[in-house]
């Protein structure tokens, strides 16, 4: 009886000293080679950067609070960097991967290991190289499921649980397209496809297409999460399952109220988890991904990406085809229907902790210009540019000369304000040239942060998916035409907001957010539309330390890649 008392002890004197460990969580190792392989897509191959051979590469795979070290190696000619789309990076900048904001790229022949954790984050993100377009390829989907024995939260725990990467798909070489665009001033051509999980489905001119979809099966009575992620470089995208409603319980790694859609609304580097339940007859039903610009002059790929959801039950794989009809290309009640549906769970267990009040109130302009350029086609070159600043990307780390005290690297002087007001959402003046610079937005440790981003008619009113490195933020209001400082806040939503990373600014209106800055470093602002990244939508916030513990910047990593 003793020695079983003595066990008992020992066994509960393990347990108290495990659970703090299981509390912090596990530490996960992943090895990415970045190298080329030959794919065939639209009966034509090519060479493509690809991590460890995939495309999409491979889903990354962690729970909350899980500590991630990957080891990215890189096997091309080309310089590389890679990117944890919404992983809040707490005080590991370093890690956050956009070339020349938070670290040097990665040369040919060398690695970097990226060490960062998942801290109080559950859903899905999306990880991606972030140099030139190279994410065309090199992108893959961020899994973090809750903590062990924490279920979800207001729904049982669906039967199997299926990543669904959107993106596009070009037969040309990506480099020649981005090469192509700048030397003529002009616009990048549009892709050739969208694609689901790599695959278009059938695209005419290209018989052997009809076989290239990818096939999702399902057991009649069966739920299924859906972890939906939008890689595509410059398109907003529709989803939709023929027959079926789709639950949305997570966008961007944030828990929503559930709401059910037949149409879901999705922009690049936004992700959205739905429960799908294989409720209808044995039969095979589309899964159609199609663009969506409510902008005339914006030139979008045109073409629907295909899927199939297919019941066990089904006889064959040739079975007649349950289809659906994506919206209009233009359907912009379809998009604001979906987009205002959102709300956070704001629960007890994940409360909505929205800023009350602002410490520093923002407006830029998101939009696009003309700049002279001697040597492209008519002497002037399309850009872009927040509140008339058209960004130019340094040939130094911004987050080490911030951290070394390196000056003449970027000046802190971005305006906060639009320097000339106009009527934003009108034709604008005359003068479409914009000002080139590397200039910062300084903010001290936890302000609290409102930022309305305006869209402006100047060559046109288009939408713009803005994407925040290092935050969540919460959409507390948008609107149509000009955001009015006087009566547009007394409908702002600061009770339930959707808390998001990601969000897509209306063509012609404006989207307020707020944040809290509680994360030092140099944070990305950019459009995740890549062709307006590469004309310069750009701009970054850096972050003064904090005076407490754990409100400080870490030092850099030993293997942190040199310019």
């Amino acid at each position: 009886m003793e020695s079983f008392s003595s066990s008992w002890k020992a066994l509960l004197l393990m347990v108290f000293f495990l659970l703090p460990l299981l509390a912090v969580g596990m530490t996960r190792h992943y090895k990415f080679d970045v190298v080329e392989k030959n794919f065939t897509r639209l009966c034509a191959t090519k060479s493509i950067i690809t991590v460890n051979g995939q495309f999409p590469g491979p889903t990354l795979y962690a729970r909350e609070d899980d500590t991630v070290v990957v080891k990215v190696v890189n096997h091309v000619k080309v310089n590389v960097t890679i990117h944890w789309h919404g992983v809040r990076q707490l005080r590991t900048g370093w890690a956050d991967g956009p070339a020349y904001i938070t670290q040097c790229p990665i040369q040919p022949g060398q690695s970097y290991v990226y060490n960062f954790t998942v801290a109080g984050q559950r859903g899905t993100l999306l990880w991606h190289a972030h140099i030139s377009w190279q994410r065309a390829t090199v992108h893959g989907a961020i899994v973090i499921l809750p903590k062990r024995g924490v279920p979800y939260p207001f729904f049982p725990t669906p039967q199997e649980e299926v990543v669904l990467v959107l993106a596009e798909w070009w037969r040309s070489d990506v480099d020649a397209v981005v090469d192509e665009a700048t030397n003529s001033g002009r616009a990048p051509n549009v892709s050739d496809a969208h694609t689901i999980n790599g695959r278009s489905g059938p695209v005419s001119g290209c018989a052997s297409s009809a076989q290239d979809g990818f096939t999702l099966r399902v057991e009649k009575g069966k739920t299924y999460l859906l972890r939906i992620i939008n890689a595509a470089l410059n398109e907003d995208l529709f989803f939709k399952v023929a027959g079926h409603q789709l639950t949305v319980v997570e966008v961007d790694a944030t828990y929503t109220k559930p709401f059910t859609t037949d149409t879901l609304l999705i922009t690049p580097g936004q992700t959205t988890n739905v429960l799908l339940t294989a409720d209808q007859g044995a039969g095979r039903y589309l899964v159609a991904a199609s663009p969506f610009v409510d902008s005339p002059l914006v030139a979008v790929d045109n073409r629907t990406a295909t899927a199939t959801v297919q019941y066990a039950s089904s006889v064959s794989a040739s079975a007649v085809v349950t289809t659906t009809k994506p919206p209009p290309q233009n359907a912009t009640p379809v998009a604001s229907s979906f987009v205002d549906s959102l709300r956070s769970l704001n629960s007890k267990q994940y409360p909505t902790k929205v800023p009350p009040t602002v410490d520093r109130s923002l407006l830029f302009t998101v939009g696009l210009g003309v700049n002279p350029c001697a040597t492209c086609t008519n002497g002037s070159r399309v850009v872009a540019d927040i509140n008339n600043v058209t960004f130019v990307m340094p040939t130094t780390a911004l987050l080490q000369a911030h951290y070394f005290n390196t000056s003449g690297v970027f000046t802190d002087d971005f305006p906060g304000q639009p320097p000339v007001a106009f009527n934003y959402t009108g034709s604008g003046p005359s003068n479409m040239q914009t000002m080139n610079g590397t200039r910062l937005y300084r903010l001290p440790f936890n302000a609290s942060v409102q930022l309305v981003l305006q869209d402006t008619g100047m060559i046109g009113p288009e939408s713009h998916p803005i994407h925040l490195h290092g935050y969540n933020f919460f959409v507390v209001g948008r609107g149509t035409g000009n955001y009015d400082p006087k009566t547009s806040p007394s409908k702002f939503n600061l009770v339930d907001p959707v808390e998001r990373n990601t969000i897509g600014v209306p063509s012609g209106g404006w989207m307020a957010i707020r944040f809290r800055a509680d994360n030092p470093g140099v944070w990305f602002l950019h459009c995740h539309f890549e062709v307006h990244t590469t004309w310069g939508l750009k701009m970054a916030f850096v972050v003064d330390d904090g005076k407490g513990t754990n409100e400080s910047l870490l030092p850099p990593p030993s293997d942190l890649p040199s310019c």
